[in-house]
């Protein structure tokens, strides 16, 4: 099985790419800080690295550095994820032996997952091989068989969490607007409605609670299609939404990427087909 070790401090990335990645059948290993990276990698022996560069402790850079002293780079592929993507970063980088380079606000976990496969056979394959000897996906995206799908209203005042679900929504082919709070959300649908929202419980100001409670109210909003996207799991919570008409309910901590396009296309059939 092979060993990929996340180095990065912004626990929600960490914990969507560290679950993606256990998806797809990979070991993943995983530091919050640069301090004590490189003893890591001499113990662990990981097959790649996805490395932050801003961290605390020691940075991406200076990790880089040692791992570059120590003679391991030549041999071990590494990805930076960076805030920024600046020339600079990108070049220093380069010379040092990486092997290629994300920007935070522009990949979701599929992307981390297919600059990997470049340089780790990845446990698990989506793709097989036709009678010409072209590779092709087996399930294909929205965006493959044509056509927008749709809007959906994405509410979630976290702004990577939201920018994951916008990345992904427009992959599988949905027209996606954004909203950061709850009043941002009921503002957005008194001008116009979309197919289905995602919607975050817990938000400064009007929570998600208090949109569902005026969208039921309100009749133009009353049968739209919700799918809650919550840090609360607790039944009691789940009920309350259950009693406000939500299609289905999503614990963060507890779901893939990839099973938003499912879970929204089950509700579309079961609301409007």
């Amino acid at each position: 099985m092979p060993k990929i070790l996340v180095v990065e401090d912004e626990k929600s990335l960490l914990a969507a790419i560290q679950i993606k990645l256990q998806n797809e059948g990979y070991e993943v290993l995983t530091a919050t800080d640069g301090l004590g990276v490189v003893d890591k990698v001499k113990n662990e022996k990981p097959d790649a690295i996805l490395l932050d560069i801003f961290l605390p402790g020691k940075s991406g850079m200076d990790i880089l550095e040692d791992l570059n002293r120590e003679g391991i780079l030549k041999s071990l592929p590494v990805i930076i994820i960076s805030n920024s993507g600046q020339n600079v970063e990108i070049e220093r980088s380069q010379k040092l032996g990486v092997k290629d380079f994300l920007v935070k606000t522009d990949f979701t976990p599929q992307d981390v997952l297919d600059k990997l496969n470049k340089f780790v056979s990845s446990p698990k394959s989506n793709k097989t091989i036709n009678m010409q000897g072209e590779t092709k996906n087996q399930t294909p995206t929205a965006q493959d068989q044509g056509g927008i799908r749709g809007l959906v209203l994405v509410v979630e005042d976290d702004a990577f969490l939201r920018k994951l679900l916008v990345n992904k929504l427009k992959k599988d082919g949905f027209e996606v607007a954004e909203a950061t709070s709850g009043k941002e959300a009921l503002e957005f649908l008194k001008g116009k409605l979309p197919i289905i929202v995602l919607l975050d419980l817990v938000m400064p100001g009007i929570d998600g609670f208090q949109v569902l409670e005026e969208m039921r109210r309100n009749p133009e909003t009353k049968e739209l299609p919700v799918i809650v996207l919550s840090n609360l799991g607790e039944p009691e919570q789940m009920e309350r939404t259950k009693r406000l008409g939500v299609d289905d309910y999503l614990v963060k901590a507890h779901f893939f990427l990839d099973e938003i396009q499912d879970k929204i296309d089950k509700v579309i059939a079961k609301r409007y087909l």
